[in-house]
């Protein structure tokens, strides 16, 4: 069984990328859904089983405060440092050339350090890194590309399930060592929907562009705990080098990225400094060797808006960390 699109070339891969997260979908200070949109993310289109598996390592380390269009002062916010790397695996089959199904699994290696309200240690206003190593939520997706022959347009609609964990480790005192929206799961079911479209922009399809919108929001919750609905999404373009040594195929990828986070809700989350905005252009590089496809990139923030409290005075903490670049590198098999 082989699938594929009409000379796209490279950039053909695209067609599936919607499917995707985080990924998984990342519940974090600042959000990381943007793991999930862009050619990172994309999955094979011509598998001889249309089965592929794939694992992902994606890092950012938020370490520096900021609110509103500006650096703000570290001594504004009470968390200092959330340092994070996702590895995640994943698995895809398609059925038919009209429709796929994905599923992600990411687990979270996070360092929180922040400032102690004294039910952690009992010391208030000290500084400590709380440590956890935990599966975040699983994201299931279907993807329908039925719209033409060469599957250059396509729809995704999944479902985010609560199965990572949303309370985390506790202190000495019983306090909880992360505050909701930093763990590696929201405790909330999700829906997910988006779309994309492929072209190709010479006559061979070796350069090519491509566009992708995802959005996704809770449905369910669990004890007063809303994430923010979040808008992600991805353009750029790419170029197939062909055979390059004992690569099968190279392509060079250039694409921007940019976010739109709403506030999170409800009594345990910090409605006043959460949700953002941003921009940010990521070059990369996508390589392939039989079975095997490579994929790297880095991320870096071209423009940001955070939302926060206006002063510290009003709960003790301003402004949200955010991380200048974010890296990601995904390795696949196609069977």
């Amino acid at each position: 069984m082989t699938y594929s699109f009409r000379r796209l070339s490279f950039s053909a891969g695209l067609a599936v990328a919607l499917a995707s997260v985080p990924t998984v979908s990342f519940a974090c200070a600042c959000g990381c859904g943007i793991f999930d949109v862009g050619i990172g993310t994309m999955m094979p289109t011509d598998s001889e089983s249309g089965f592929s598996v794939w694992g992902r390592y994606s890092y950012m380390n938020q370490n520096q405060n900021w609110e509103g269009g500006s650096k703000a002062s570290a001594a504004d916010n009470g968390d200092k440092e959330i340092n994070t790397s996702f590895y995640t695996v994943g698995g895809m089959y398609m059925i038919n050339p009209s429709w796929s199904v994905m599923a992600e699994l990411p687990t979270y290696n996070r360092h929180l350090t922040t400032t102690d309200d004294g039910t952690v240690s009992g010391a208030a206003g000290s500084i400590y890194t709380g440590k956890i190593f935990d599966l975040g939520d699983i994201q299931i997706t279907g993807l329908y590309t039925g719209f033409s022959e060469d599957m250059s347009t396509g729809v995704s609609f999944g479902i985010k399930l609560p199965t990572g964990n949303y309370t985390g480790p506790t202190g000495a005192l019983g306090g909880t060592e992360f505050d909701r929206d930093s763990l590696p799961g929201t405790g909330s079911t999700d829906l997910m929907i988006g779309g994309y479209h492929v072209g190709a922009l010479n006559e061979d399809g070796s350069l090519a562009y491509f566009t992708q919108l995802r959005y996704q929001f809770a449905i369910a919750t669990r004890e007063d705990y809303r994430p923010g609905n979040e808008l992600d999404g991805a353009v750029g373009a790419t170029y197939n080098f062909g055979e390059v040594g004992v690569f099968s195929k190279v392509a060079p990828v250039l694409q921007f990225l940019g976010s739109y986070r709403m506030h999170d809700t409800l009594a345990n989350s910090d409605p006043l400094n959460s949700g953002y905005h941003r921009v940010l252009v990521a070059p990369g590089l996508e390589v392939r060797l039989n079975h095997v496809r490579i994929y790297a990139d880095f991320e870096k923030t071209v423009y940001q808006y955070t939302n926060a409290a206006s002063s510290p005075a009003i709960e003790g903490t301003s402004g949200q960390l955010t991380a200048s670049t974010l890296y990601k590198l995904q390795v696949a098999y196609d069977f």
